[in-house]
């Protein structure tokens, strides 16, 4: 049921959220603690931030569809809010001097690049895009990437600037989160990434390149073992191209139980694509289902035993 405050419209809106009011709706619909559950289940939500999800020039990497699958996202919590035991919210967060921003990097005319460029290492080694802060760790980063099979380095606009509105949750999301809280005494966790200059961190749980010199340089072991604890874990979020495809690419990494990785439900119409990486990500995506994970539609009733 949603509360009656909601309106689908809200989802579109930039606006302060109003916590207080609500708190008190999810506290008015209080039944059972969360500590109480007997099913543990969590909706795990991968960046769905105003930079992302509101299109320009509110939203400065605004993913096609992301409004929507918000929408659905916001309503499935609603609905199914007196079973979810707990939320846990990524929020990419970034400083303006940073590897895959267009700062990092100039020409031999002393020009950046423009966003959405891709530096390959052979760029790098001829010279077309050369660092203007630490180059043996650039050419190191851009040989990692593709070593690794990983996405080459792409420049992304400035987005989610650490302080910015762009950088927090769309506001009717923060409400149902808020409302959830009042509903079943529970706590959300919020996980900043994507804060070290020197490597991406599309992934929640580990960057794209390894950084041991920063102490959040590595495996996020901590959120790894809460993922771990839930006997359902539901995913949504953006984009699913990039973040929300590392995050479940980390999954399987660590995941090396075939029970624990039958518990990830991926919410397929919560989450949408960058244009232009559609294929490649449907493609890992079945690769996913014959893996064990479970692609389910918001609208799915969840199992509850």
């Amino acid at each position: 049921m949603l509360p009656a405050y909601y309106s689908p419209e809200d989802v579109s809106k930039l606006y302060e959220p109003d916590f207080q009011r609500a708190y008190n709706a999810g506290v008015s619909e209080f039944r059972t603690p969360a500590s109480a559950d007997t099913v543990h289940i969590l909706l795990w939500l991968v960046d769905v931030q105003i930079d992302f999800c509101f299109p320009p020039p509110i939203g400065r990497l605004t993913v096609p569809n992301a409004l929507e699958d918000t929408r659905r996202t916001v309503e499935w919590l609603y609905r199914n809010v007196h079973h979810v035991t707990q939320v846990v919210a990524s929020l990419d967060t970034h400083t303006p001097y940073q590897i895959f921003f267009p700062g990092w990097w100039k020409n031999k005319d002393g020009e950046h690049p423009q966003p959405y460029t891709v530096i390959t290492a052979e760029d790098v080694h001829r010279g077309r895009w050369l660092p203007v802060t630490e180059p043996d760790w650039s050419v190191y980063y851009v040989e990692q990437l593709e070593r690794g099979s990983k996405k080459q380095l792409m420049i992304w606009p400035y987005h989610c600037l650490q302080g910015t509105t762009g950088q927090a949750l769309v506001p009717a999301l923060s409400e149902a989160i808020m409302y959830h809280s009042g509903a079943r005494m529970a706590q959300p966790t919020y996980i900043v990434k994507g804060t070290i200059a020197q490597t991406e961190f599309y992934s929640v749980l580990e960057p794209e390149v390894k950084f041991p010199a920063h102490p959040d340089g590595g495996l996020n072991q901590k959120a790894l073992d809460l993922v771990r604890s839930f006997d359902l874990v539901y995913i949504a979020g953006q984009a699913r191209s990039h973040c929300v495809l590392e995050t479940m690419n980390s999954v399987l990494r660590h995941f090396h139980n075939e029970q624990m990785i039958r518990k990830i439900r991926f919410i397929n119409d919560a989450s949408s694509s960058i244009s232009g990486f559609e294929d490649s990500t449907e493609k890992r995506i079945h690769e996913w289902q014959q893996a064990g994970i479970q692609l389910v539609e918001s609208t799915d009733p969840l199992p509850l035993k």
